[in-house]
């Protein structure tokens, strides 16, 4: 499959790199597009200071000129947290999508957004600060209505962005289950490509 991996709120850490080796080695073509321009944080507060600088809009253009060389190819879009909304943003905006990967996070549906059977993975911890159990539900909810063939996987006791292991939110066990599902998850789509 072909890939676009966007990076969380902290940049493009090493975190994301190895996520996308992890899924060339599993045969994809995959893309991992730095939308902070080679800045990346240590802290929270640091990588809300980079995020709010850019601006949401400025990041999402980004974010599209980063997916339009491939999207014609019917791309996979995927993203951790913060990055997570931009690879929904995006394949809400591709007829040709193929899939939606998303790690730690969501964005709004819309009213008017037409997902036609799109197959969507979400992985995020429960409970999480940022994703909580009343807007996960109503997620869930408008993704259906939508179209989508949406699957959620929660992984208890988890911190927000536990697939990173340079962060305090790190839990081995929950990202290698993560991993596991989200490449079983990319198997099927391959094979139904």
């Amino acid at each position: 499959m072909e890939i676009i991996l966007f990076h969380s709120v902290y940049g493009l850490r090493p975190a994301v790199h190895a996520a996308g080796d992890r899924l060339r080695a599993a045969g994809h073509h995959v893309h991992v597009p730095d939308l902070y321009e080679g800045q990346t944080a240590e802290t929270v507060e640091e990588a809300n200071a980079i995020k709010d600088a850019i601006g949401w809009e400025e990041l999402v253009r980004r974010s599209v000129s980063a997916a339009a060389p491939y999207s014609d190819r019917g791309l996979v879009y995927a993203g951790f947290s913060l990055g997570a909304a931009f690879a929904q943003v995006l394949a809400m905006g591709d007829e040709k999508a193929r899939g939606l990967l998303l790690l730690h996070g969501t964005y709004d549906v819309g009213e008017d957004t037409h997902l036609d059977g799109l197959p969507v993975q979400l992985h995020v911890a429960d409970p999480d600060p940022f994703e909580p159990d009343d807007w996960l539900n109503a997620w869930y909810l408008e993704m259906g209505k939508a179209g989508a063939d949406a699957e959620v996987h929660r992984y208890r006791g988890a911190g927000h962005l536990y697939t990173d292991p340079d962060l305090p939110d790190y839990d081995e066990e929950a990202a290698e289950r993560t991993w596991a599902t989200a490449l079983g998850f990319l198997e099927d789509l391959r094979r139904d490509a």
